[in-house]
């Protein structure tokens, strides 16, 4: 504690604030996981389950302050894309994020770790996160119903006059409102606020009570690995690796910027203390967090809120898994918190991750072209990994033809080949 200038208390501190930061995915996770036919009170356990398991091997193994739990972006594509567009059962897109775990675990125990985070040129590390930030929040505008679909204009607004649809829209504003204004956990209260609202007017019904047993997990548990045998499509490599390179990315690029934060980036070298270790927590809260039954497993930048109020160490990210263990006992509140209710976490998380868009070098046009396919394909085709597939195919064909091909590495003319191979026999 002295070393790292750091208190229990500053730790206990820091670790509620993460909490109250990220604890909206209790509430969004199931409503995203359950539109894909999974059972909703089994996904808050397994969100939670794998939130714990996440925190702990983050907190005791890396001794990082950092929180893990099931990504946003991921989920949606784990529900939009994988299961509802290409219609594999969920229970074969869960072995899929095992599998991703399994390689990201192998890749974090190989020394091909750092070089292969570094193969994908930034731009498109950028460009894929702020793509996702696009697709999530047009997530929520949807399901919410505050945009609709439209045989003339492929899309339209949505009924103003629907009660449901001014309470997200009434969400949207007060969620805004209290994160504009730094307050800590306002995408949380801001959820909180709209479902009391909803409530009251009678727009959302009661719950049937607060505090109850955990939910069983158990229509989930172990799906993700009775269902490997169901892996033997292109399709299905596809999945795996999209779920692999964003969640290696995510997970890497979240660990620089929180650790940046904490000074633990060693001035001289560059290089983050300790992030081999927290690279193989997040990877093997992946795998674990597949077995009990969500999409991938991610450290959330949230953590940074944490790390402004005095957290330094492991010790806020076991807080932060007992603050998990606590909220598991509240899953009858899951009723009240429907798509409206969801909409400005969605919206807001995506607004935060459109903000690398910044990173990108937008007066080259050989970086531009790609980046902006990646992000405009995410949000057009309502698919994540075909917004990946189009900039990983661009970035090659732009950067040879400006004459720097040499700058192209053999990753990006693999990826290159496999996804022009997708859309001339999958898609």
């Amino acid at each position: 504690m002295r070393e790292n200038r750091t208190s229990v208390r500053r730790e206990l501190i820091g670790g509620l604030t993460t909490f109250l930061a990220m604890s909206y995915i209790l509430a969004v996770n199931p409503e995203l996981l359950g539109s894909a036919g999974m059972d909703k009170t089994a996904v808050f356990t397994a969100t939670v389950l794998a939130a714990i398991g996440g925190c702990l091997l983050m907190g005791l193994v890396a001794n990082f302050p950092v929180a893990l739990a099931p990504g946003m972006g991921l989920n949606a594509f784990f529900t939009y894309t994988v299961v509802q567009e290409w219609h594999i059962p969920w229970q074969t897109a869960l072995a899929g994020v095992f599998v991703a775990g399994i390689l990201f675990i192998l890749l974090t125990l190989s020394k091909l770790r750092d070089k292969l985070i570094n193969l994908i040129p930034s731009a498109l590390k950028y460009a894929v996160s702020a793509g996702i930030g696009l697709f999530i929040a047009f997530s929520g505008l949807q399901t919410s119903g505050i945009i609709v679909a439209d045989k003339s204009n492929a899309v339209a607004l949505g009924n103003l006059h629907n009660p449901t649809v001014l309470l997200a829209i009434f969400g949207i504003i007060v969620g805004i409102m209290l994160v504009t204004a730094n307050v800590t956990g306002g995408i949380f209260w801001g959820m909180f606020i709209t479902a009391a609202v909803g409530m009251i007017f009678g727009i959302i019904p009661l719950p049937s009570g607060i505090v109850s047993g955990v939910p069983s997990v158990q229509p989930l548990f172990g799906q993700a690995i009775t269902h490997i045998g169901d892996i033997n499509s292109f399709q299905m490599i596809i999945v795996i690796l999209t779920f692999f390179i964003i969640g290696l990315f995510d997970t890497s690029g979240t660990l620089v910027g929180v650790a940046t934060e904490a000074g633990m980036v060693d001035k001289e070298s560059g290089e983050v203390k300790g992030v081999g270790k927290a690279l193989f927590s997040g990877a093997l809260a992946t795998t674990l967090g597949s077995i009990f039954g969500t999409s991938p497993t991610t450290a959330y930048v949230e953590s940074t809120s944490g790390v402004a109020v005095g957290a330094r160490t492991g010790l806020s990210s076991v807080f932060v898994a007992v603050l998990f263990a606590i909220a598991a006992f509240f899953s009858p509140v899951l009723t009240v918190i429907t798509s409206a209710v969801t909409a400005s976490a969605l919206i807001i998380v995506g607004i935060l991750m459109l903000s690398n868009v910044q990173y990108i070098d937008w007066t080259k046009f050989e970086i531009a072209v790609p980046a902006f396919f990646t992000m405009i394909m995410m949000l057009l085709t309502y698919s994540i990994s075909e917004g990946l597939a189009v900039g990983f195919i661009f970035y090659p064909i732009t950067m040879t033809v400006k004459g720097r091909w040499r700058e192209v590495n053999a990753l990006m003319w693999t990826m290159m080949v496999v996804f022009i191979l997708y859309f001339a026999f999958v898609a």
